[in-house]
């Protein structure tokens, strides 16, 4: 079957002291376009999740590229046959990612980046080095990579104290970070730099570039994605996990065969909320 619908995420961490006079721009140049999704203007940046078909797409971003601030944004693109958001936002926030620290500010300073293709070679290689991922737990739950440090954390604002439980000898010697597309890596490398971590890297374009670049190499499971698709395989395509309805927690295929999974109703992680 045909997929008609594309999908596209960017981000971009840079100065925009005009951050309210571009929502209504914004809202227009997407009405026009027919596209659906979220933008979140802050005043360090943007990050937007958009859906809608190829002519709108590319109508935005011809849009976006008017703006010397917002050109040739590196995006993540995929496909599926139906529109996976519900309607379209566009949101003023104080963070296009919020760890709640003012000082963090990935525009002037950010660590270091990994192409996926030599973080794949250094995990073919057996390299020291500690792969750290800083998303929540129930993203972790549906996939992550083989031997990653899991920070147990919910939030994203409670990355700064998990790291500060780490092992000290963790801070000498490399340490390789991932999210979903880059974001959260951004500032939680100047986090870790910061707390006296001495090599630090963020993979660059996050997990679901890796996946475009070399597949789903020393990768366990899906990825977890913010939108109806749930989840994505490493080929990039949708996978069979579902949010329960009730307390919309992401549910892998196993999950879902629980006697406490009842569509609609609950599942394993809201049962005891009945």
């Amino acid at each position: 079957m045909e997929q008609a619908i594309v999908n596209i995420a960017g981000y971009r961490f840079v100065d925009l002291p005009d951050r309210d006079s571009l929502r209504q721009p914004m809202i227009d140049a997407c009405a026009s376009s027919q596209l659906r999704g979220t933008i979140l203007l802050a005043h360090e940046g943007i990050n937007f999740f958009l859906a809608g078909d190829e002519q709108g797409i590319e109508a935005f971003l011809s849009f976006l590229d008017q703006d010397v601030r917002f050109l040739d944004i590196p995006l993540k693109r995929s496909h599926t046959t139906y529109q996976p958001f519900n309607r379209m936002n566009v949101r003023l926030k104080q963070e296009i990612i919020s760890i709640g620290m003012d000082e963090v500010k990935p525009a002037e300073f950010t660590g270091e980046t990994i192409a996926p293709t030599e973080f794949k070679q250094w995990l073919d290689e057996g390299k020291s080095v500690t792969v750290l991922d800083t998303r929540n737990d129930y993203e972790i739950r549906l996939g992550t990579f083989e031997n990653a440090v899991d920070l147990d954390i919910t939030s994203f604002r409670a990355f700064p104290a998990a790291i500060e439980a780490l092992p000290e000898d963790i801070k000498d010697t490399p340490v390789v970070m991932f999210c979903t597309g880059g974001i959260r890596c951004e500032k939680a490398s100047v986090v870790m730099l910061e707390a006296g971590f001495k090599d630090v890297r963020q993979l660059e374009g996050g997990i679901l570039g890796y996946f475009e670049q070399v597949g789903g190499a020393h990768w366990n499971g899906d990825c977890f994605v913010f939108d109806h698709r749930v989840a994505l395989t490493p080929e990039l395509e949708e996978s069979d996990a579902v949010q329960c309805f009730a307390c919309r927690q992401p549910l892998s295929m196993e999950e879902q065969e629980s006697p406490d999974y009842v569509v609609e109703v609950s599942c394993p992680y809201c049962i005891h909320l009945r």
